[in-house]
């Protein structure tokens, strides 16, 4: 059955099987996701979504879901899941379902009748192409196959209507049909293996929900069109292909073209495994650009979340190559020595005040794995920005006389914590941030010394004295000599904010450390007192007044409680590098126990993967998007890290 597997008390429960969550990717901009019995509970969920380049290159969902229909003996079983108003789901397929089972792909076992059929469904790499494969493995008489496909032809953070506008004539191609409801978009073009009939019955089906999206306060109704249904003749044995590709495809190949697909994947069959599987899907490679994407099913490629991510998505897998790709194209978007941490290549936004400063921890990384130094490579963007530190840039981030970095722009959140609510950052941390200063005290010192390993030394010269400066100002400024611990943020008008939140942990985790290992023990026992929990570390001590342990309600509300003791997996990396650094192998049984931890949810909200946020409270509950990048990254690099080093 699979490493990852349901069965059929767990998927016709559909409290728990809606709760859980699948996305592939073709690792070119497009996705597909639904629950694992195919019910759409998302807006963002959908069989087919593609980036449209007439539209900015913004995904688009273009065949939202497929409804499969048995008809055997003048009996018809519709295995698909929808659900409308007042909690009525038709058809409810979930109940024909056998077994549910994701070790290669997505696949479905029905029994319908006298029918045993199973359903496989995957994404085509790199192409914009989505294959059904239904193989009928019991069925004692003849039977009809109808499939329904059902379209939206809208933008992911949207709902459609059923219109007038819509184009709903279709075009007949070699064993299919092709549509295309509005101008601008893709042609869909649906096609079998095998030779059917398609039966035109255009129809809206209206009032469909989205249940998620209710939960989160947002519209959830939504109407999509139907244009008819393929029949198809069937019998034992039978092998039958289903298409829908944004290029009319040739059907005899459909099967060849499934199976080869198949034998490059890399089976779900270990929590390792399952890691390396999930950390390819962030891959967005086209023209020529390679990306990472920040998480599924509604992130973009974000700058701060490339840098933290790359190491464990590359590095981890041994790829080297994509690993300098990506790198590449973030210093070709570089401006007056910032990173674009958000938007597309011709709307860039720099508003990151850290996302240059994890660049040179992802150089650092890199050489770790590799042994190469990157000086030649990637000197002179490492460079420029130490130098557009040192001479102030965009949104009044500069280093100021003491050595320190500054950083404070009105109604803007520059660092990682960067919620926003009606205009107003809920942690503004305007000033000197503990972990961007720790991240600058890093980046210079491994810009001296990586330049005068390449024999490079006027770096040294002309920066010889700012190390120190640092790390005095640092002590004098950001540090606590009372509680023995830095404080989050220092600003001009406020002093010392001492909440207590895990930016401190990254000052004990990176290569050149401003801490004495005793004051780097210091705030790993107290972060591991009050931030630590097993799904990653809380945003804010429970103790704290402002503190929220649940993550829920409108986007207000959820914005509210982002970084406000919310659990973030991510964190768990830093966390984990000065743990072991401080304790070495003795502290090995306990970062392997955190890591390991995440195994129990390989079958739950993103199965396979591991989800953006938690939480505070226990039971930890997952929210936000089903699969983020850095969660992924940085445990599958903390893995691979105790797997050969701690043995």
């Amino acid at each position: 059955m699979g490493y990852v597997k349901f069965d059929k008390s767990q998927v016709v429960n559909l409290e728990y099987s809606l709760s859980r969550e699948i996305v592939r990717t073709n690792r070119a901009g497009s996705y597909s996701s639904t629950t694992i019995v195919g019910c759409n509970t998302r807006k963002y969920h959908g069989l087919l979504v593609c980036p449209v380049k007439e539209f900015g290159n913004e995904r688009h969902v273009l065949l939202s879901a497929l409804d499969l229909t048995v008809l055997q003996n003048d009996k018809s079983f519709n295995v698909g899941v929808r659900k409308y108003k007042g909690e009525y789901y038709n058809p409810k397929g979930h109940k024909y379902i056998e077994d549910f089972n994701i070790e290669y792909i997505p696949m479905m076992t029905f029994r319908v009748g006298g029918v045993l059929l199973r359903q496989e469904r995957l994404l085509v790499h790199y192409e914009e192409q989505l294959l059904y494969r239904y193989t009928i493995l019991e069925a004692a008489e003849p039977l009809t196959l109808q499939i329904r496909p059902f379209l939206a032809y809208r933008n992911i953070h949207g709902l459609t209507r059923a219109n007038m506008s819509a184009n709903t004539r279709v075009g007949y191609i070699m064993n299919g049909i092709n549509i295309c409801l509005y101008e601008g978009f893709p042609t869909l073009h649906m096609q079998l293996s095998a030779k059917n009939e398609f039966v035109p019955v255009p129809d809206w089906y209206l009032g469909i929900e989205y249940a998620e999206e209710q939960k989160r306060g947002y519209d959830y109704t939504e109407d999509l069109f139907n244009p008819g249904f393929f029949e198809v003749k069937a019998k034992q044995g039978d092998v039958i292909m289903f298409s829908a590709s944004t290029k009319e495809e040739n059907p005899p190949g459909l099967k060849t073209k499934f199976t080869a697909t198949i034998k490059r994947k890399v089976p779900r069959n270990s929590f390792e495994h399952c890691l390396e599987n999930a950390a390819q899907q962030f891959i967005e490679k086209h023209d020529d650009s390679t990306l990472i994407i920040a998480g599924y099913p509604w992130f973009g490629a974000w700058g701060r979340d490339t840098f933290i991510s790359l190491p464990g998505v590359a590095l981890g897998r041994k790829r080297e190559g994509f690993f300098e790709d990506v790198l590449d194209t973030q210093v070709a978007r570089m401006r007056d020595g910032l990173f674009p941490n958000m938007g597309d290549a011709g709307n860039p936004a720099f508003n990151s005040v850290d996302a240059p400063l994890w660049f040179f921890w992802s150089l650092q990384q890199y050489e770790l794995q590799t042994g190469i130094n990157p000086w030649k490579r990637y000197g002179a963007a490492a460079r420029s920005v130490i130098d557009g530190y040192r001479q102030g840039t965009h949104f009044n981030i500069h280093m100021r006389d003491n050595g320190l970095i500054y950083a404070s722009a009105n109604g803007k959140a520059l660092t990682w914590m960067d919620a926003v609510v009606h205009g107003v950052p809920v942690t503004p941390r305007n000033g000197y941030p503990v972990e961007i200063n720790a991240l600058w005290y890093n980046a210079v010192c491994y810009l001296i010394d990586m330049a005068a390993r390449a024999g490079d030394k006027k770096p040294g010269k002309e920066l010889k004295e700012l190390p120190e400066l640092i790390k005095k100002s640092f002590f004098e400024i950001i540090w606590d000599e009372k509680t023995g611990l830095p404080a989050d943020y220092v600003s001009d008008e406020h002093g010392k904010e001492m909440s207590l939140r895990p930016n401190m942990i990254i000052t004990t985790s990176l290569p050149f450390s401003l801490l004495t290992s005793g004051q780097m023990k210091g705030i790993l026992d107290k972060v591991a007192a009050e931030l630590l929990t097993p799904r990653g570390l809380r945003t804010l001590s429970p103790r704290h007044e402002k503190y929220c342990g649940s993550y829920r309600g409108n986007q207000e509300e959820r914005d509210s409680a982002y970084h406000q003791g919310t659990v973030w997996p991510w964190l768990l990396g830093p966390f984990c590098d000065g743990w072991l650094r401080v304790h070495g192998k003795s502290g090995a049984e306990k970062v392997r126990k955190l890591i390991y931890g995440f195994e129990e949810v390989m079958t739950e909200h993103g199965v396979t993967t591991i989800s953006e946020i938690y939480d505070g409270d226990p039971p930890h509950q997952a929210g936000g998007a089903i699969s983020q990048a850095w969660s992924v990254a940085e445990v599958l690099r903390i893995l691979k890290l105790i797997n050969t080093k701690y043995q």
